[in-house]
C-alpha cells in the first residue's frame, strides 16, 4: 500500500513523441567536444591535461579539489583548449576542449577487484567516486559522497525511475533496454548499505518498465518494482520517499535523516558499468525533444556534445523555437547560447514551439488565489516568498522555509497570473546566501 504527498500538479505527459524509440547513437560523432570541469555539486575540478595533450576514452581529465567527482574525456583525440566556455548554469565554466579523432581509443579500465560480489563497501564508493559518478536525475550531487553517508544509517534503498517530468523519456528507455545493468547496480548499492531489499519507483503511465523489470527480478524478490500513481513531482527524492515509506522528511533535513537512500535509475547503471566494466562515466542517455524538433529521438551521447549538435541529430528546427532548455519544461533551465555542452545531469534538451509555452503577461498580478500554496510539495507559501523578494524584505525568507523549495514548477504551473514563481525563488535563495548567517540560516 504507497502513500501520497500534499500538493502536487497533473501536467500533460508530452512523452508519445519518444517513448517507444529506442535508444540511439549519435548518427556523426561531434568534430569537438567541450567538457566542463564543474558538472556536480561542489567546486570545479582541477585540469589534469594541457593544449596539445592527446587524451584516450574514460582517461581521467579533471580532479576534484574538494566536494566533487573527477571529470573524464568522453572522446579520443587532442586538448584544443583549457579555457572558460559557456555552460548550461548560464555563466563560463573552465572547460576542456578535445578534437575528436574519431577513433575512440580506450583507457586502462579503473583498477577494480576480480570478485565484484566480494566488495567492501569502501571499495564500491572508492570504484564509484574514481568513475566520475554522480545523481544523473538533474541534482549532480556526487554518488560517493551520498553513498559513503548513508553506510550504516539507513534502512531503506530507493530507486528513482519515475521521470515524472512532461516530454522526457530517456530514463523510461533505460529501464527497457539496460534493465539487467539497472538490477546489478542496484545489487552493488544494496551491498555497498548492507540492505537485502531496495524499491524501484516507477510511474504508473510506464507499465511496460514496471513489467519488464517485474520480469527480470522473477522469484528473487530483493528488489521490489512499485508502480506508483501519476503525480508531479514525484520523482523529487522527498515525495518519492513519502509515496513509498510515508516518512516525511523535516524542513533543513536530508533523507538519510529518516533512514532512506535515494538514486536515479541511471546512476545505478553507472555504477554497474564502473564496477563490473571499469568504465567511467563519459556518456550519458538522453532525449532530444519538444514541438520544435522534427525528428524527436532518444540518443546514446558523449558527454561534452553541444546542444546545437543534438538538435541537428534530432532533424534540426521545424520552424523557430520559443525556447530551448536543458531538462523538461516545469524544472529545466532555457538557454541563450546553443554550443553549451550535454553534462551527466543533462536528461534531456527540449526544444518548444510557440503555441507549447502560455503566454507571459508583461507585469503579472498576483490575484492572491493560494493556488500556489495548495499545490507546493513541499508546504511552502510562495506567495509570501514573492511578496517578501517585491519589497526586498531579504531577512524574513527564512522565516518560510525558501531554502526547502526544491524548485519543481508546481506552483508557476497552477498560478493563474502567470508569474514566474520558480525564478523569483531561485534569485530569493541567491539573496538569502549573502546574508550573515544568523539572518541567512
Amino acid at each position: 500500500m504507497f502513500h501520497s504527498f500534499y500538493g502536487g500538479v497533473h501536467p500533460k505527459g508530452k512523452k508519445d513523441a519518444t517513448k517507444s524509440k529506442a535508444v540511439e547513437p549519435l548518427t556523426n560523432q561531434p568534430a569537438q567536444v567541450v567538457i566542463p570541469m564543474l558538472q556536480h555539486v561542489g567546486a570545479p575540478c582541477k585540469p589534469l591535461v594541457s593544449k596539445g595533450d592527446t587524451v584516450l576514452v574514460g582517461q581521467k581529465i579533471g580532479e576534484p579539489t574538494g566536494l566533487g567527482a573527477p571529470v573524464h574525456a568522453s572522446v579520443s583525440g587532442t586538448v584544443a583548449a583549457v579555457e572558460p566556455r559557456p555552460h548550461a548554469g548560464g555563466t563560463p565554466v573552465m572547460s576542456v576542449v578535445i578534437d575528436n579523432d574519431m577513433q575512440d581509443t580506450p583507457a586502462q579500465p579503473i583498477p577494480r577487484p576480480a570478485d565484484p560480489e566480494k566488495l567492501t563497501a569502501q571499495q564500491v564508493v572508492d570504484l564509484v567516486k574514481e568513475a566520475g559518478i554522480t545523481g544523473m536525475g538533474g541534482a549532480g550531487f556526487p554518488t560517493h559522497v551520498k553513498l559513503s553517508g548513508a553506510i550504516g544509517k539507513v534502512d531503506t534503498l530507493i530507486l528513482n525511475g519515475s521521470e515524472c517530468e512532461p516530454y522526457i523519456t530517456a530514463d523510461h528507455r533505460l529501464m527497457l533496454e539496460e534493465g539487467e545493468k539497472l538490477l546489478s547496480g542496484i545489487r552493488v548499492l544494496m551491498g555497498a548499505l548492507g540492505l537485502d531489499k531496495a524499491y524501484v519507483g516507477i510511474e504508473d503511465n510506464k507499465p511496460d518498465a514496471v513489467e519488464h523489470l517485474r520480469s527480470l527480478v522473477g522469484e528473487k524478490k530483493d528488489i521490489e518494482i512499485c508502480s506508483l500513481q501519476t503525480k508531479y513531482p514525484e520523482g523529487a527524492e522527498k515525495q518519492l520517499i513519502q509515496k513509498i515509506t510515508g516518512r516525511q522528511i523535516p524542513p533543513g533535513k536530508l533523507p538519510a535523516d529518516v533512514q532512506c537512500a535515494v538514486f536515479n535509475v541511471a546512476t545505478a547503471v553507472a555504477v554497474h558499468d564502473a564496477v563490473y566494466e571499469g568504465k567511467p562515466l563519459t556518456h550519458r542517455l538522453l532525449t532530444v525533444t519538444g514541438g520544435a524538433i522534427e525528428k524527436p529521438r532518444n540518443l546514446r551521447v558523449p558527454i561534452g556534445t553541444s546542444f546545437e549538435h543534438i538538435i541537428e541529430e534530432g532533424g534540426g528546427f521545424k520552424g523557430e523555437p520559443d525556447r530551448v532548455i536543458t531538462g523538461g519544461p516545469m524544472m529545466g533551465i532555457a538557454q541563450f547560447d546553443l554550443s553549451v555542452p550535454v553534462m551527466k545531469g543533462t536528461n534531456a534538451v527540449t526544444a518548444l514551439a510557440a503555441d507549447e509555452v502560455p503566454p507571459q503577461e508583461a507585469d503579472p498580478t498576483c490575484i492572491r488565489c493560494g493556488n500556489c500554496v495548495d499545490h507546493c510539495p513541499m508546504h511552502l507559501m510562495p506567495v509570501m516568498i514573492h511578496n517578501l523578494m517585491k519589497f526586498r524584505r531579504y531577512s524574513e525568507l527564512g522565516d518560510y522555509n525558501t531554502m526547502d523549495c526544491i524548485e519543481c514548477g508546481s506552483c508557476s504551473y497552477g498560478c493563474p497570473a502567470r508569474i514566474p514563481l520558480v525564478q523569483i525563488i531561485r534569485a530569493a535563495k541567491m539573496e538569502m546566501r549573502k546574508l550573515p548567517k544568523k539572518e541567512g540560516a
